[in-house]
């Protein structure tokens, strides 16, 4: 684990413990590099995300094919997400992140050289964003494993504050210039931004030090997929983390409703559906900014509950509102602020209480998780929209979603009792060692019941 030497004395932070805590960005060198070439790629992939639909939908002129298109991205993170993280837990991840991160800059030059043909093959686009997010799936399980071995665990929740910060900064900052790069210099300038971008994340990856697997670490294989999913499911504060995502996701999701709502219900006209997703990406990083709070939470689980009742109250203040836009976008401000807040916790919760060997694994289900929730959420919120109407859809979908995270804590009491000091405390022990209820640590975990 990567740790600077010990720091002198902090000052008091000014505005106290509310905004996010930069200090792995001044005491911890790799995270630091890991951080800034982050910031700068996240801006020209954002872009990548605005402009390759354009471009399907520009030379097809078929809403289908963007939910084809959608389809193609999901197929390989399912396929390669469980067994990028085995890959993750058995190799430098440091050596793996450099390939990936070439691998990706290399689809998006394949971008830029089919929007330079006339008319550039569907099935071509098609395959590239395959390939790139078949690499993304590998690519996000590792940098996620990597995070706990560059920060000390008391500045772990701080690091996944930051990088939060990075992701819905970049998810309001990158749409933006993608749309401007469309409307001045066309498709190929803005994919070959994102290539340049990437070469401050492959530089950023190259200057931190080889962050090697752990003492072992098993070879990666389907036995070795199924360890992390046992795990997964064994450990049940971290398995809750996934049940609850699934649930605000699955149930709670509006977004494939914005066009309908913005069209039939608010009134807004297409200047409403941009307004609806700036919304979102405000209260997103505005809760990522006031987010330095959440470092100081002894009880994460309670905090993710909490999170979530806001998220879903949030979407059903959001599809009532149908007399007043602002109101409505304020409701979806609060919501994606609570959402990023238990994003945090959560992502807290499962690095902290997954074993080092075990983490790639353990962060490819939490990929799968966060992708593949949204997706059946917007199949769901559509599918009810059309039988029901889109704002009944929201409503009934956040009403579901609260619905669904108070049976998660009446069936989970151990997930809002969870306290990290204690769980922290006796989950990182020598071996040998008893623990207070009689149990043994092997392999410096203690295997408890929780």
């Amino acid at each position: 684990m990567t740790q600077s030497p010990t720091p002198p004395p902090q000052r008091p932070r000014r505005f106290g413990n509310l905004i996010a805590d930069p200090a792995p960005l001044r005491l911890d060198r790799d995270f630091r590099l890991l951080w800034t070439g982050q910031a700068i790629s996240i801006i020209g992939r954002t872009i990548t995300q605005v402009v390759l639909p354009y471009q399907v939908y520009v030379l097809t002129g078929d809403l289908l094919a963007l939910g084809a298109l959608s389809l193609v991205q999901l197929l390989p993170i399912l396929t390669f997400a469980l067994g990028g993280g085995a890959i993750a837990d058995a190799v430098d991840r440091r050596r793996l992140l450099l390939i990936t991160q070439t691998g990706l800059a290399l689809a998006s030059l394949a971008f830029v050289g089919l929007a330079l043909l006339p008319a550039p093959p569907v099935i071509a686009l098609f395959a590239v964003a395959f390939i790139q997010a078949g690499l993304g799936a590998v690519d996000q399980p590792a940098r996620g494993s990597a995070l706990p071995r560059l920060v000390p665990p008391e500045r772990l929740q701080a690091a996944i504050a930051m990088n939060q910060l990075v992701w819905n900064g970049g998810a309001v900052i990158g749409p933006a210039i993608g749309g401007l790069l469309l409307a001045t210099v066309g498709i190929a300038p803005a994919y070959l931004l994102d290539v340049v971008t990437f070469g401050a994340a492959i530089a950023a990856v190259y200057m931190i030090k080889p962050i090697p697997p752990a003492p072992g670490a098993a070879r990666p294989s389907l036995r070795s997929i199924g360890e992390g999913l046992r795990f997964a499911r064994s450990r049940r504060p971290v398995l809750a983390t996934f049940v609850v995502d699934i649930n605000a996701m699955v149930f709670g999701s509006p977004r494939t409703l914005y066009p309908a709502l913005a069209l039939t219900v608010f009134h807004a006209g297409p200047a409403g559906v941009g307004l609806m997703a700036a919304a979102e990406g405000i209260g997103a990083f505005a809760a990522s900014v006031f987010s330095g709070w959440t470092t100081h939470l002894r009880r994460p689980g309670r905090g993710v509950l909490i999170a979530v009742a806001v998220w879903s109250i949030g979407i059903v203040g959001f599809g009532l509102a149908s007399f007043s836009f602002p109101l409505a976008l304020l409701c979806l401000a609060v919501a994606a602020g609570a959402d990023v807040i238990s994003a945090v916790l959560r992502t807290s919760i499962v690095q902290l209480l997954t074993p080092d060997q075990l983490r790639g694994r353990v962060s490819s289900i939490h990929i799968l998780v966060v992708t593949g929730g949204p997706r059946v959420g917007d199949a769901e919120a559509s599918a009810v929209g059309a039988i029901a109407g889109p704002q009944l859809s929201a409503v009934s979908g956040g009403l579901l979603s609260l619905v669904g995270v108070g049976l998660i804590a009446l069936a989970l009491p151990e997930f809002r009792r969870l306290d990290m000091a204690v769980e922290t405390a006796r989950d990182r022990v020598p071996d040998g060692t008893m623990a207070a209820d009689g149990t043994i640590a092997v392999d410096g975990t203690i295997a408890v019941e929780d």
